[in-house]
């Protein structure tokens, strides 16, 4: 029986993408159908006191979540995934030495748009709040069933949500699905909350 996932992601988290990497992988080898759903995490910290240089790349951060929200407004639901691949893969397996994150999400954007063949006036959505209604209601949609004191990535299986899992690198193979049937196993307890470890490396891109 087809389990439906569904997947929030801001396109700048690096541990999103990692997260992304394997549950793409997951779709190959086990019968789930995924909904990838745009997160902004701009929307996650407003109002926070955050450190200034974080606080920085949080406010750039609009660009990326608001144009995959307006990929999926605009150009429906099935566009959304490939736009996050390629916006994805130009934010982090790529990533430029650009130290102006605007410019460089900006830029990464624009690249995608190019690569999945989207129109490249989307860009322009990058600087306006047209669908931020909508983000902030899938936003709200995810930490109702996940909690307020998590990012991304989130997923929710038939309904029960999980933050995470973090992970570095992303498994693959036969991995990628044991570790699959592991966070199900974890995720179906109603009354398990959380497991975690100390990170020991960064994101590993391969």
């Amino acid at each position: 029986m087809t389990q439906n996932i569904e997947f929030w992601f801001d396109p700048i988290c690096p541990w999103a993408w990692m997260t992304s990497r394997w549950m793409s992988e997951v779709e190959e080898l086990r019968d789930v159908e995924v909904t990838w759903n745009p997160f902004s995490l701009a929307v996650l910290n407003e109002g926070k006191d955050l450190d200034a240089g974080y606080r920085k790349n949080i406010d750039a951060s609009w660009g990326p979540a608001r144009v995959a929200m307006a990929v999926r407004e605009e150009q429906g639901q099935e566009k959304v995934k490939p736009f996050y691949d390629a916006v994805g893969t130009a934010l982090h397996p790529e990533k430029s030495d650009e130290s102006d994150n605007r410019r460089r999400f900006r830029e990464a954007i624009e690249k995608a748009l190019e690569v999945t063949g989207l129109p490249p006036e989307l860009a322009e959505y990058a600087e306006k709040d047209t669908y931020d209604e909508q983000l902030r209601r899938s936003n709200a949609r995810a930490l109702e069933l996940v909690g307020d004191d998590v990012g991304v990535p989130i997923i929710s299986v038939d309904g029960t949500a999980f933050f995470g899992p973090v992970m570095s690198p992303a498994p693959k193979g036969e991995d990628a699905a044991k570790v699959w049937d592991g966070t199900l196993a974890l995720a179906s307890y109603p009354g398990f909350f959380e497991l975690k470890r100390s990170r020991t490396n960064g994101p590993i891109f391969d």
